[in-house]
């Protein structure tokens, strides 16, 4: 009789142990819902007109100190943003951008001017 409640106890504790680790491997974990988020935002942003991109500080001799890489566009471009705000003036920060072309000469050989209409923090 012993032998026969040892083998009952073994078996309900490998039944429970079984469940409680296929519990934890749900496909749903924080990153995935995450990633889902700034998918589902990124298909917004570019509906309403907005363009991806990255601020580039430059100290080179005729350079714009700060410009614009439009990505996910093949090539990638420049854009020299003429009325840039302080707060987005920081190398390698990731933004969504509207901007209007400007009819103005180059200040640099890289980008063209233009005007931010609407400039926003993209989180990545």
């Amino acid at each position: 009789m012993t032998t026969f409640l040892k083998t009952s106890f073994l078996l309900v504790s490998v039944f429970f142990l079984a469940q409680c680790d296929a519990t934890k491997n749900t496909s749903d974990t924080p990153k995935e819902e995450n990633q889902m988020t700034v998918n589902a935002t990124a298909k917004k942003m570019m509906e309403e007109g907005f363009k991806a991109g990255t601020i580039v500080y430059s100290e080179a001799e005729n350079d714009c100190p700060y410009t614009i890489q439009i990505e996910n566009e093949e090539p990638s471009y420049f854009l020299d943003p003429v009325n840039l705000e302080e707060a987005y003036k920081k190398d390698g920060m990731k933004i969504w951008v509207q901007y209007a072309g400007m009819r103005m000469m180059n200040r640099c050989e890289k980008a063209n001017p233009v005007n931010v209409v609407a400039i926003q923090k993209r989180e990545e």
